[in-house]
């Protein structure tokens, strides 16, 4: 699974002046309108929930706008319970090639987690260009023209969804924006083992995710419009659900 080192629609110098235009609008749509928040570290080496968030593109280092308001929502939800957090290391550039790197590191640090804290629960989630890092990430299948970037032999070892809880994806790429900014990506599809734990958000009219969108400003709101907590009580709910199983 290698994405392509295409950036997102920014014309080269050799393209027309209608396709710079086009070019600037797409990275208009990923930059976030407000700046990021710090995450936070986990003080326990295992603890109860895990998350592993995947910033959008241009966030700061860290979780983003977007997961720091998706691990609030969850830490007030779950009773003192002790909260990890985990932010993907990974550029979050318009060089989509890196976010490759990104899949690599979530994938490393769902496995670590699974071998050393077997007991811990592990929350996925993402925003915008992260999202599709963790949607590569839990892919069952691998296109058969892809190359696999370093690092990755094939789909992530189904024993992992036993420890994976729940997933949360927030203004995931559509295939129409996906076909716009980048051609050859592969379609982002989530595996049969975490369909049921996966929760995707898309704000109505964000022209990230939704098909005619062309609402900008809704693909910067889920950091403040409902959804991040909508997903946290998803994931509070998931892991009742593990609890009880």
């Amino acid at each position: 699974m290698k994405i392509s080192a295409a950036a997102h629609g920014i014309a080269r110098s050799r393209t027309c002046g209608r396709l710079v235009a086009a070019g600037l609008s797409v990275i208009a749509m990923l930059v976030p309108h407000s700046p990021a928040t710090g995450t936070a570290e986990a003080e326990s080496d295992c603890p109860y929930v895990q998350i592993v968030f995947a910033r959008g593109t241009f966030e700061q280092p860290g979780v983003g706008a977007t997961g720091q308001a998706f691990v609030d929502a969850l830490s007030d939800r779950l009773g003192g319970k002790s909260v990890g957090v985990y932010a993907a290391n990974y550029p979050a550039s318009l060089e989509f090639s890196h976010a490759a790197e990104g899949v690599v590191d979530v994938r490393n640090k769902v496995e670590s987690l699974a071998a050393t804290c077997p007991e811990t629960k592990i929350l996925l989630g993402g925003y915008s260009q992260g999202a599709a890092v963790v949607g590569y990430t839990l892919a069952d299948t691998i296109p058969a023209d892809y190359e696999l970037p370093t690092g990755i032999t094939g789909p992530m070892p189904a024993a992992m969804a036993n420890h994976v809880a729940a997933v949360a994806l927030f203004g995931t790429p559509g295939a129409g924006f996906m076909a716009l900014v980048q051609r050859d990506a592969p379609p982002i599809t989530i595996g049969n083992p975490y369909l049921a734990k996966t929760i995707q958000l898309c704000a109505a009219g964000d022209p990230v995710c939704s098909p005619g969108g062309r609402d900008r400003p809704a693909h910067s709101a889920y950091k403040d419009n409902g959804m991040a907590v909508a997903a946290a009580e998803f994931a509070v709910r998931a892991l009742s659900a593990t609890a009880s199983a």
